[in-house]
């Protein structure tokens, strides 16, 4: 029986998938996902950076878990992120995973709010390599962002918090433009399943510990990115990520002249280090100098009783004459 019972829902994923081809199932489940939470979304942190709505994702053991809403890098400029669903049929309930692409694609009708409002995307539009954001429908940081514009017609209020597409949640179908072909969508980057990786390793974050209710439900970058350096654009943010790590000396060298230049003092405090270093070598050769020294006045003393001995011999010479004068 149990056999049958998962040939009947692999046929059921297959019909799903051959009614949405545009998408792709990643896993099937029978329980509904909870109702998504309201939050509020936070600003965005760097140009160039792209809103990813929170989603319920699934583990097999635990069930449901929340992963926040983030702002993330896209893989390269000009593309747009397409959220992640639920849809029901059949029975069963399917996951469609999230994708880049040069537009966004179906999402199942949801309304994620900020700018994801069931259709397409109203947060913002490339523009000339530069992503310009509608403050309408998205926060941003206008401190460090400047290039908005506000447009209020495409906002559209959620009021129905349903996370999920079929019979009981939402009933939109896909538009012509919302199929994307396959072969237009890139895969999430590594910072945004590290991101839903690091949600699910979260005890809190499961609806069986927080009711559906996450204490966390949106961050302003991915967890595992909080401790990297900002970049004014996500391709050079990605070109960083590219580059071979260097090596140990050149990591230590480059952090010594940052503290350096960060605080003066400490470069003072090192130069008379180095100046008293200099001077231990030069001792080491003076006593080979000094050794010089110490055999000249030997020889100078093997020669002074040679320079001496010649009035010796001419006084008992001298004393014989004086004498014999004296025995006349």
């Amino acid at each position: 029986m149990k056999a049958i019972a998962k040939i009947v829902v692999l046929l059921l994923v297959i019909c799903m998938a051959q009614q949405n081809t545009f998408a792709q199932i990643s896993i099937s489940v029978r329980i509904a996902p909870p109702s998504l939470p309201i939050y509020t979304q936070p600003e965005c942190p760097v140009d160039g950076y792209m809103w990813q709505p929170g989603y319920w994702a699934y583990d097999n053991v635990d069930g449901y878990y929340w992963v926040p809403g983030t702002w993330v890098a896209p893989p390269r400029l000009g593309l747009y992120w397409t959220p992640a669903y639920w849809g029901y049929s059949g029975g069963v309930y399917g996951f469609y995973a999230g994708y880049w692409g040069p537009r966004v694609g179906y999402y199942g009708g949801i309304n994620y709010g900020g700018g994801y409002y069931g259709n397409g995307y109203n947060g913002g539009r490339w523009d000339n390599g530069r992503f310009r954001y509608n403050t309408a429908a998205v926060r941003v940081n206008t401190t460090i962002i400047r290039n908005t514009y506000i447009d209020r017609s495409v906002v559209v209020n959620n009021s129905n918090r349903v996370s999920f597409n079929g019979p009981g949640g939402v009933t939109a179908k896909p538009r012509a433009q919302d199929r994307l072909p396959v072969k237009d969508r890139i895969q999430p980057t590594s910072s945004q399943i590290s991101h839903q990786t690091a949600a699910r390793n979260d005890r809190s974050s499961f609806a069986k510990v927080n009711n559906g209710r996450p204490a966390t439900p949106a961050i302003s970058r991915p967890s595992v990115n909080n401790n990297r350096t900002p970049s004014s654009r996500p391709a050079a943010a990605n070109q960083q990520q590219a580059r071979p790590q260097r090596n140990a000396q050149q990591v230590q060298s480059q952090k010594q002249q940052q503290a350096e230049h960060q605080n003066p003092i400490q470069k003072e405090q090192r130069v008379p280090q180095q100046q008293q270093a200099k001077p231990q070598a030069k001792p080491q050769r003076q006593p080979q100098q000094q050794a010089r020294p110490q055999a000249q006045p030997q020889r100078q003393q093997q020669r002074a009783p040679q320079q001496q001995r010649a009035p010796k011999e001419q006084r008992p010479v001298e004393e014989k004459r004086e004498g014999g004068g004296e025995h006349h």
